[in-house]
């Protein structure tokens, strides 16, 4: 069937109906108000342009290089001209009208939304790529639904996936078409913070249409509600237009909002109250903080889309649903100096001591310099160049090239949920939006600092010059680094991208390279890649991309976590339809588990490190994940002489991340273990029976809790005894109480996130010089 309806769709079908359509499908079959309607699947996009013979000239088409402006334009004219210009199968035509007609009673006005199967994904939104239509009749349906395909092919689709890492003929997309709800007042929900994931729930409402708010055309008023109270605080905007539908010809048009309502609150506390219950239900229903888009008509509250938030900062060592580090996807950007001025910036605060001439919602954390560029039409962006700070009205996706190259964004229009917010989160570029005027009050090529964490724009450059890192080429570190300290201070590193820029930090070495944002961005699972390209093409995707971090590095070691995405990640990817659905992922199929469980695969792995090691990359450093006691250490350590890499000779070791893998600590020293790291979200999760991500008991979650404290001063006491290294990568290590404690016991080393190394650095310092001076005195 080329037709299924959003009742018979679940999470199992994304592959067959893509992220929006599968989340319309969850949310209806979990009894949440969502209007009716139907999808129109990808397997019917793929048959189209099959049966049409275009599918090879398609792919072709689109094979360019993105960077060459010209040539990206020319593949993505050829590619929508060649599915816009291929006719309707009769067929097909007619099940799309007919399903269509029993929508609304065949009077209806449908929305008619892309649903990529390759978007919403947890390192990934793919914000603003595929087209949607508003107030679609039957006349102009199917012409809609093709413009839906074609826009799988625009300039910034292209461009967005290939950097990306996603092949182009490996997505497809579905089509969702659904009854249009004639929304009074709209909006986005942010079911956790969208930057730290703190348990607050972030509203944005507007008047009319929410894709005014979606699209940055309008600055929303502003909710922000603590989930344990139901505490409002709450910031009016000034609302000047509105989307709404004509009533004439059914379109959707742009009016200016009436003077009365301009600067009148949008939503009352009651509706706060059933958007935050709303809220809960699809959160706990998905078990991850969600973006949730909504509207209002005649006093109900419908659910017009879900998707997991991307870009939660959260540097703890589980890849947890929902999290997405900032730090990762800071990683696209590249790596120029002003970008590592923001990193700067956010890890010691600058002085504001310039005049705020702008201010506005701060919503990409990070400060930064630069000059200013006025972009009022695309033809602007080209004038935009490395470090420089784009200045607009909103941000359009036709605009993310200049964005990756920009050192800070700013707009006059949109609030978090805007493009502007997602995408400079994404990129890990500092933002404001919703300044109202910056574009009137700001001139090309002044010098302004960015605090995008406050959402203040200051008079002149703020960001002292010491944290203003010049080009990575003359700092990179290419020998050793004099310590700092006696206890090293490391680096976490998410994606090879991010290296230039946490290697300039000066650290000791990276105490967490993951692997798993290596894998997961081949958008398979590791047996259906293997499958379809070679062991050998999946080995060398490992060894290029540690090989990265290793280069800007060396000799500095670089401890390499083997894989340890939990099975709900898998399940989203090509080839994931077998993973095991899971109750709780992170307590399930993942880490050692699974590479012990899978050696097959697991030895793929293990060869890429061989060859790391062969090549004389002898600073790498092998971490296993989830380790509870020396069984699984001995079993690794098999694994490892089997592969050819000698235990005795290559630094190997574990992370203690369970309440099991501390109090059998001497048991793994004996089996041969060189390191211990502590993964402290894990460890006071279960050793607190503390859920972080439930609001219902977030506040117990505490790292510094006395039996926390004690299981890892009891590890650091047995591995000093055996002569093991001890070390912590979790968000923990860059708290200041945490780094006082650590030195104290005598941790080996510290390793924390690109922006805190400097702040850590300063606290061992000091911690350490006090030690000395207590025992001098």
């Amino acid at each position: 069937m080329a037709v299924l309806w959003l009742e018979e769709i679940s999470a199992d079908d994304l592959e067959t109906v893509g992220g929006k359509g599968a989340s319309l499908g969850e949310l209806t079959g979990a009894g949440l108000p969502v209007p009716p309607g139907f999808v129109v699947t990808a397997g019917t996009y793929r048959s189209f342009i099959e049966e049409a013979n275009i599918d090879e000239e398609l792919f072709a088409a689109v094979d360019v290089d993105v960077d060459d402006s010209s040539a990206l334009a020319d593949a993505a004219e050829r590619a929508q001209e060649l599915i816009l210009e291929t006719p309707f199968p009769d067929d097909l035509r007619e099940e799309i009208v007919e399903s269509y007609r029993e929508v609304g009673d065949g009077e209806a006005f449908v929305a008619v939304r892309s649903s990529a199967t390759a978007e919403d994904l947890p390192d990934a939104s793919f914000a603003g790529q595929q087209e949607t239509f508003l107030n679609v009749t039957e006349e102009n349906l199917l012409d809609r639904v093709r413009e839906c395909w074609a826009s799988l092919f625009t300039q910034r689709a292209i461009y967005y996936r290939q950097e990306q890492g996603f092949d182009h003929s490996a997505v497809n997309i579905a089509v969702v078409v659904q009854q249009m709800v004639d929304a009074e007042k709209s909006g986005v929900m942010f079911t956790s913070h969208p930057s730290t994931g703190d348990p607050t729930m972030i509203i944005e409402a507007a008047w009319g249409l929410g894709e005014a708010v979606v699209s940055g055309a309008v600055s929303p008023d502003n909710y922000v509600v603590e989930r344990d109270d139901r505490s409002v605080d709450v910031t009016v905007a000034e609302k000047k237009v509105m989307h709404v539908k004509d009533e004439e010809t059914g379109t959707t048009v742009e009016r200016e909002v009436p003077q009365d309502k301009r600067n009148a609150r949008v939503i009352d506390d009651a509706e706060i109250d059933a958007l935050l219950d709303l809220g809960e239900r699809v959160e706990d229903h998905y078990d991850e903080p969600q973006d949730v888009e909504w509207a209002i008509v005649d006093g109900d509250v419908y659910m017009l889309q879900s998707r997991p938030i991307t870009t939660i900062d959260d540097a703890g060592e589980g890849y947890d649903p929902g999290e997405s580090d900032a730090e990762a996807t800071a990683g696209l950007t590249d790596g120029s100096g002003s970008v590592q001025a923001a990193e700067a910036g956010s890890a010691a605060e600058p002085e504001q001591t310039g005049e705020v001439i702008v201010d506005g919602l701060g919503s990409s954390p990070g400060t930064v310099s630069g000059e200013a560029r006025i972009v009022t039409k695309l033809d602007d962006l080209a004038k935009v160049g490395e470090g420089d700070i784009i200045v607009t009205e909103m941000t359009m996706p036709d605009m993310v090239p200049a964005m990756k190259r920009a050192a800070g964004i700013i707009t006059d229009e949109g609030g978090m949920t805007s493009h502007a917010a997602i995408v400079s989160r994404e990129l890990g570029v500092p933002a404001i939006v919703g300044t109202t005027n910056a574009t009137t009050v700001l001139e090309d090529g002044q010098v302004v600092t960015l605090d995008g964490d406050k959402g203040s724009v200051l008079e002149g450059q703020v960001v002292e010059p010491e944290e203003e890192a010049e080009p990575v080429e003359e700092v990179r570190p290419k020998s050793p680094v004099k310590p700092m300290t006696a206890t090293e201070v490391k680096v976490n590193v998410s994606i090879p991208e991010a290296a230039e820029r946490a290697a300039a930090t000066g650290a000791d070495g990276v105490g967490l390279l993951r692997t798993e944002h290596m894998i997961l961005s081949l958008n398979q699972t590791p047996e259906k890649f293997i499958e379809e390209n070679g062991a050998d093409a999946y080995t060398k995707e490992l060894i290029d991309g540690i090989r990265g971090v290793a280069d800007e590095f060396y000799p500095r070691p670089v401890r390499v976590r083997t894989l340890d995405a939990p099975t709900d990640e898998f399940r989203q990817l090509e080839g994931g339809e077998d993973e095991p659905a899971e109750h709780n992922p992170m307590l399930g199929y993942r880490g050692i588990r699974r590479s012990l469980d899978r050696p097959d695969v697991f030895a793929h792995e293990l060869e890429a490190f061989r060859r790391l090691y062969e090549m004389g990359y002898d600073n790498v450093e092998i971490m296993f994940p989830l380790v509870n006691d020396a069984d699984d250490v001995y079993r690794a350590r098999q694994l490892l002489t089997e592969s050819g890499i000698d235990p005795e000779k290559r630094k190997w070791g574990i992370m203690v991340e369970t309440p099991a893998s501390a109090l059998a600590i001497e048991e793994m020293a004996a089996a041969g273990i060189d390191f211990a790291s502590f993964g402290t979200n894990d460890l006071t999760q279960y050793t607190l029976a503390v859920d972080r991500n439930n609001e219902n008991v977030a506040d117990r979650f505490d790292e510094l809790h006395p039996s926390v404290l004690r299981l890892i001063g009891d590890v650091i006491e047995t591995c000093r005894e055996h002569d093991v290294d001890t070390s912590i990568c979790g968000q923990a290590g860059s708290k200041p109480e945490m780094v006082q404690f650590l030195v104290n016991e005598g941790i080996s080393s510290i390793s924390a996130n690109i922006d805190a190394v400097r702040d850590v650095q300063h606290e061992v310092k000091r911690v350490e010089q006090k030690l000395l001076l207590d025992s001098v005195r």
